[in-house]
């Protein structure tokens, strides 16, 4: 008998492993590409990636309405494998705004919804502030909230010390870090060491039960029993529901992800639980191997693949950014394309130079 999800599975959601950062594809005119945003999750589906995360930076998010947001949650939902876990950045410079996305979020069934810390009036925004907004965000959000800190972007480090007291609500379940630094990697796992533990249903291989596994086992609604009807026979048959293995429970307290696929190695043996990563989203299977070599205990082969990716994540990931990642998106099997104005494409010398830090990370 397979126990199913009460409502307390949606203040716990497991984040081990990779998450690619998904790039949203556009036409050449700016357009929202929806069949190529299909395509390329199809096939991050069919890699081991954990899940996946749409809208992040990476995602040319604030470049995005509120319908085109929309449309891309709705598309990757229906596109992405079920064991897959999904992440919706839902960020907006409001809270009100930003719960209605979160809402959204969760009528597709992600599994949690990644906030980035609001910035525009950052002078205005303190301590006080900023606790107030990710302190109501988590009260009223259908999903668990995973914090989101991008320095470089906003000009603005979430403090240890509000992590700390964030993580002791018990619908914000973790951090991605973008800062770039282990130090402050492992000060925040250290600081949260303590904070409230959450138990819930895993796969029997230890892998997170998503919403969509959940929602899979769900009869139709057009079901009716025969004790409904009164020993009579039910007038329409359940279809035979998915074997999913769910024979485990795992416990698990505030989780953290790395940004950072150059520091990938590092952020895990000092506590994170994994990354969510630009470079993922190009070479997903490069960054899954360092993350396999570390949990199978092999330390002088995670060292390996972690020299692999170095140089590739400094420059495509980090000094090129989108443009960088969606040329080697394009040189991967992955549509890249081009990013949206301000942001342009990248010229012949840059697209060589990316041509030549991945040539070893195909896949």
């Amino acid at each position: 008998m397979i126990e199913l999800a009460t409502d307390s599975y949606n203040q716990a959601m497991l984040l081990e492993g990779i998450f690619p950062a998904v790039t949203t594809p556009f036409y050449p005119d700016g357009r929202l590409y929806r069949k190529k945003l299909e395509y390329n999750v199809e096939r991050y589906s069919r890699t081991p990636v954990a899940g996946l995360v749409l809208l992040g930076s990476t995602g040319e998010a604030v470049m995005l309405s509120d319908e085109e947001s929309r449309t891309v949650l709705q598309v990757a939902r229906e596109s992405a494998a079920p064991e897959k876990a999904l992440l919706a950045g839902v960020a907006r410079e409001s809270l009100l705004e930003t719960l209605r996305l979160a809402e959204f979020a969760a009528d597709q069934q992600y599994d949690a919804v990644l906030v980035r810390t609001p910035h525009y009036y950052s002078p205005h925004i303190g301590r006080i502030e900023m606790l107030t907004y990710y302190r109501a965000l988590a009260d009223h959000s259908p999903l668990p909230v995973v914090l989101y800190s991008i320095p470089k972007f906003t000009h603005y480090d979430l403090p240890v010390d509000v992590i700390t007291e964030l993580a002791q609500h018990p619908n914000i379940i973790g951090l991605k870090d973008s800062s770039g630094s282990l130090e402050r990697i492992a000060e925040v796992v250290a600081a949260t060491r303590d904070a409230a533990r959450h138990e819930f249903m895993v796969t029997h291989t230890f892998t997170a039960f998503t919403n969509r596994m959940m929602l899979a086992r769900t009869p139709p609604e057009n079901f009716i029993s025969a004790e409904t009807l009164g020993g009579v026979a039910a007038i329409a048959v359940a279809p035979p529901l998915p074997r999913v293995k769910v024979t485990r429970k795992k416990e698990v307290g505030f989780q953290v992800l790395s940004g950072s696929a150059h520091g990938l190695l590092d952020a895990l043996q000092a506590g994170a639980s994994g990354g969510a990563l630009a470079l993922a989203a190009c070479a997903p299977q490069a960054c899954q191997e360092i993350y396999t070599a570390w949990k199978d205990n092999d330390p002088k082969l995670a060292r390996e693949k972690q020299r692999r990716v170095i140089e590739a994540s400094k420059l495509v990931g980090g000094t090129l950014g989108i443009p960088g990642i969606k040329h080697a998106c394009d040189l991967n099997g992955y549509y890249g394309g081009r990013p949206r104005i301000p942001l342009l494409t990248l010229d012949a010398e840059r697209q060589a130079e990316v041509a030549r830090v991945m040539s070893d990370l195909r896949n």
